[in-house]
């Protein structure tokens, strides 16, 4: 399970940061949309030693220059961001780099450039995104995989876009390596909790999915 910061919660991002990674989550994507550089570095001044002390990776969300500064986990890749590959020149081969699909047309053009997994979706509609991709429910899920599995495409897709913890069993069973979270986390009365329940589900669904192969 990924967690992408929520910037309009009224948690602090700092405080979401510790809170999921207390729960259990082993990969934060650091998301900030229209802000400068300044607050960028005073927010990962505080959100890396937490990512730090948990052991968990820590992804910057469209800014391949902060994660250099950073010394991030790697990034993760906007439609409209820096090419993937280009990305990779610049922060080596150990760094992990995402990119954002919404189709298999869109997986077919990403999988030749050096991607390590895919942020997949919107699964429903979401505020926290200004420019929504059709939203592909789970029977989007389900054709994606399938034609990905024709393809020989074994690129790691994650589930993405206004998921609740009511949602993990059903993306889970169409064949998803992963989900990512972030306001149903972020503004749960509990937000370790919340994170610890929803890691038991996936588990729960992953151990299923063995029994019936």
């Amino acid at each position: 399970m990924q967690f992408i910061t929520h910037q309009w919660s009224k948690r602090s991002i700092p405080d979401q940061v510790e809170q999921a990674c207390r729960g259990g989550c082993g990969w934060i994507q650091l998301r900030l949309k229209d802000t400068d550089e300044q607050r960028w570095l005073e927010i990962l001044e505080q959100v890396k030693p937490i990512c730090l002390q948990y052991g968990a990776f820590l992804i910057i969300n469209d800014h391949v220059e902060m994660a250099l500064k950073a010394a991030a986990d790697g990034v993760h890749l906007g439609k409209h961001d820096m090419c993937p590959s280009k990305a990779r020149e610049l922060l080596g081969e150990k760094s992990i780099i995402g990119a954002t699909a919404n189709t298999l047309e869109d997986i077919q053009v990403l999988q030749a450039k050096g991607i390590d997994y895919l942020g997949v979706g919107p699964y429903r509609y979401t505020s926290t995104k200004s420019k929504l991709s059709p939203v592909l429910g789970t029977e989007g899920y389900r054709k994606i995989i399938r034609g990905m599995k024709s393809e020989n495409l074994a690129i790691p897709v994650i589930a993405v876009g206004g998921i609740h913890r009511d949602d993990i069993p059903f993306l889970m069973r169409t064949g998803l390596h992963g989900i990512a979270v972030s306001s149903s986390l972020a503004n749960a009365s509990d937000p370790s909790q919340w994170t610890e329940k929803a890691l038991t589900q996936i588990q729960k669904e992953v151990q299923n999915a063995h029994l019936i192969k």
